[in-house]
């Protein structure tokens, strides 16, 4: 976890406690028995892909589909979920673990493996409903109509009443496409289909395709960049076998990032490591966290997972992981001076509530890490709060009884919100054991799941709180 193996995407959780509550959190003993309270978190999102083509005679095509997922006010690099051989009017629906805002790319193939289109749009609020309008020689006239919209029911039809809906269409030439502002200049008639509403005479797009850093509508843009992911520049059906749309298909995103991971990514980044193991414990939440370039692995090629984790290497970890308002005023900490290291990621995540200092001027940055140091940096920093009884909370633990009273609220919270991951028994909390960087990797991951940042990987030793009925 040395700085040059750390980059800088990060990720937002935003803070629902107003200033006065932040601003409580100085450094004094009274930090160590105040009560978590919960983080917001982002809204899920989904959605249905249809593709249609009213005026031809088009069989099938091929999308490839991958996602660029918002971080912040950021995008990560873009990222392959797969190639899909479709029918027309045929849908595909893809779910668990998108979010609002997460851009959607769909590049566009015949059956000869011509590029024919290419679109983005970006997750609606809870499901999004998108149609995909092909002309009737898309080889000749490589123009895509996109309509999409809010698809509460989930039905895979934009709702009729529904408040959102965005209708644009995109030009391929060159290996670039362009973002019509307009369907002044576009025979309409083959992108017209019952059910649709007409087109757009001025083309409608979301705010953040229209203004910003990452504006699209009315640009031009290259489809084509050298380090994208291998899926990506390869050709349909060669690197990745194309997945046939059944009658109702349905993908979760968890599953499409774990199968495609080795060729999905973007080059230049590592995803694996020759000391994590295909059946290693911790390695979904290691390799997404390498994706999202979070966290690295050492020159050689290992991760070493077994390593311990101290302040200053949390610190860095935490300011790359985590957006968040500055809830107090830094502290020149007399061990940390302006040359080292890790001076601005430990200032900066001290300043957005994470680690607690007590009567002391030092910041201690060498010191090995404890899992309870670790689970409560995270509980304090991250606001969680907790629902119900703090001692059935803590009953799925054989050793909750070594949970000192301070504490307990806060690993309540961790529990009930699903954080913490108990390796290799699930049951133990192991408070004092030293805390490794697999299974920092893995709190740190599990914190971004909880707040709806990223897609939840399954596993048998994240622990799952005790519910009313369940004992």
């Amino acid at each position: 976890m040395a700085p040059s193996q750390l980059s800088a995407v990060s990720v937002t959780i935003p803070s629902t406690i107003n200033d006065q509550q932040l601003l409580a959190q100085e450094t004094t003993q009274a930090e160590e028995t105040s009560t978590p309270t919960a983080s917001a978190r982002r809204e899920k999102s989904g959605f249905t892909l249809y593709i249609w083509q009213p005026g031809g005679k088009i069989s099938e095509v091929i999308a490839r589909i991958s996602i660029k997922g918002k971080y912040g006010d950021k995008y990560l690099k873009e990222r392959f979920l797969g190639d899909y051989k479709y029918k027309i009017k045929q849908k595909a629906k893809f779910v668990n673990g998108f979010k609002l805002g997460d851009r959607i790319v769909v590049r566009l193939y015949d059956t000869k493996n011509r590029f024919i289109g290419y679109t983005e749009f970006a997750c609606l609020p809870d499901h999004t409903a998108v149609n995909l309008i092909l002309p009737a020689k898309p080889s000749e006239n490589p123009v895509v109509r996109v309509f999409y919209g809010v698809d509460n029911n989930e039905d895979g039809i934009v709702d009729r009443d529904a408040a959102i809906k965005y209708d644009y269409f995109t030009e391929l030439k060159n290996q670039k496409v362009t973002f019509l502002t307009s369907s002044e200049n576009i025979d309409i008639t083959p992108y017209q289909a019952a059910g649709f509403a007409n087109v757009a005479q001025t083309s409608v797009y979301p705010a953040t395709f229209s203004e910003g850093e990452f504006a699209l509508a009315g640009k031009t843009i290259s489809v084509y960049d050298p380090k994208l992911a291998p899926a990506l520049l390869s050709i349909p059906g060669s690197l990745v076998k194309l997945t046939q749309l059944g009658n109702n298909s349905t993908f979760q995103l968890h599953e499409l990032l774990g199968k495609y991971r080795s060729v999905g990514v973007a080059q230049g980044i590592r995803v694996n490591f020759s000391d994590i193991p295909k059946d290693y414990w911790a390695k979904d939440y290691i390799a997404e966290l390498a994706a999202m370039e979070i966290i690295d692995g050492y020159p050689d090629g290992t991760f070493r997972p077994n390593a311990p984790v101290t302040r200053a290497q949390l610190a860095a970890l935490l300011q790359k992981t985590f957006i968040k308002s500055k809830v107090r005023k830094a502290i020149n900490f007399r061990d940390v001076p302006p040359d080292y290291w890790a001076y601005n990621a430990i200032r900066e995540s001290y300043e957005m509530g994470f680690f607690t200092v007590v009567n002391s001027r030092s910041f201690n940055p060498t010191q090995k890490l404890k899992r309870l140091d670790v689970l409560i940096t995270l509980a304090k920093g991250l606001n969680y709060k907790f629902s119900g009884s703090t001692k059935d909370i803590l009953s799925i633990y054989n050793d909750a009884s070594t949970i000192r009273s301070e504490h307990r609220e806060f690993i309540a919270a961790m529990t009930e919100n699903g954080v913490i991951v108990n390796y290799p028994n699930v049951k133990l909390l192991n408070g004092d054991k030293q805390a490794t960087r697999a299974e920092v990797s893995a709190l740190l991951y599990r914190s971004m799941v909880s707040a709806g940042e990223t897609a939840d990987f399954a596993s048998k030793y994240t622990v799952k709180p005790v519910r009313k009925g369940d004992r």
